[in-house]
């Protein structure tokens, strides 16, 4: 029997998005209504299915505003959560739900999974689309599961038994300000958090920050016991730059003082045709669809990974995330 099937009350429809297959699952209202008066239905739907298929869209609920978003996710039963220890630009604007990450419109930000590059992450994010622009603008996704059963099983061993070191060098006018990213302007606050964060950190000779963390390549879901592809090597490491303005870089700053660079966990150098073929399978599993105003999307943020197309015009994605894994 379908999930459909076993709907008590017939409010809401269940469907694939037309020519994607299972990932998003399409959750839509019978007729026009408010998202709270079929939310039982919503949940009962969610509750059985996002650990199977990784990912929702609800679509036609007329969500119009950042406060509603921010009931819709609150309602599931966790409290939002922060971003600490952020690694791209962006803004709070009601109560935990946050702009999507701030880049230029011409800039694409390739798949990757919420916080992968930390030992700690939401196990839940959701998206919302307040203001669909001209073109383009699209949050891809992609199975993580299906990535990770894609890399090459050499590739996947070297990552899985050597792990993987992020190093971030923060303000200079090249990345975040480590007041941004830890959000304090207090030096022993960001001392503590590294320290309970398993990061080792260094105040360099002109007071700006370094950090380095050890953490994995890939993860076992808590849950569903499903291996995962769970990194962002192939969007930290500096390969992932134009050669250009990878070239400016190091020639300016020397690679030990790049924004953020990515190494195998005993510092040792990644090859580049690992995180070549890496990108090659990520673009291979990329499922990519246009939003409607006021769509949300809910992920396992461990099962399925996302990104962000170029644009024109006005888009306003914001995001709020839940459920800390540990």
């Amino acid at each position: 029997m379908s999930v459909q099937e076993n709907i008590t009350e017939s409010t809401i429809s269940v469907r694939d998005l037309e020519g994607l297959g299972p990932l998003p699952l399409v959750i839509e209202p019978q007729t026009p209504i408010d998202w709270r008066r079929c939310f039982s239905d919503i949940r009962a739907v969610i509750d059985a299915q996002l650990e199977s298929v990784g990912g929702v869209l609800l679509r036609g609920f007329n969500v119009e505003q950042e406060s509603d978003f921010q009931d819709f996710a609150k309602a599931f039963g966790h409290e939002l959560l922060s971003y600490d220890y952020a690694s791209t630009p962006r803004s709070k604007v009601e109560g935990k739900v946050y702009t999507s990450t701030e880049y230029p419109a011409h800039q694409v930000i390739p798949l990757h999974n919420e916080q992968a590059y930390t030992l700690n992450w939401p196990m839940r994010i959701w998206f919302c689309s307040l203001k669909v622009a001209e073109e383009g603008g699209e949050t891809p996704i992609a199975d993580s599961r299906q990535i990770y059963n894609l890399i090459e099983p050499d590739v996947r061993n070297r990552f899985e038994q050597r792990k993987l070191m992020y190093v971030r060098n923060y303000g200079n006018g090249l990345d975040l300000p480590w007041q941004k990213a830890f959000s304090t302007d207090s030096k022993a606050d960001v001392e503590r958090f590294c320290q309970q964060n398993e990061i080792e950190f260094e105040w360099k000779g002109d007071g700006e920050l370094r950090t380095r963390q050890v953490c994995q390549a890939t993860a076992r879901h808590p849950r569903t016991g499903e291996s995962v592809w769970f990194n962002q090597a192939h969007l930290f490491h500096v390969s992932n730059l134009q050669a250009h303005v990878r070239e400016t870089l190091i020639s300016i700053v020397g690679e030990d003082n790049l924004p953020r660079n990515v190494y195998y966990g005993d510092g040792s150098a990644i090859d580049e045709k690992d995180l070549d073929h890496v990108r090659r399978v990520m673009d291979d599993c990329e499922v990519r669809f246009l939003w409607q105003k006021g769509d949300i999307m809910m992920l396992d943020n461990m099962l399925v990974a996302h990104a962000r197309g170029t644009f024109k015009g006005d888009r306003k994605v914001v995001v709020a995330m839940a459920e800390p894994n540990r």
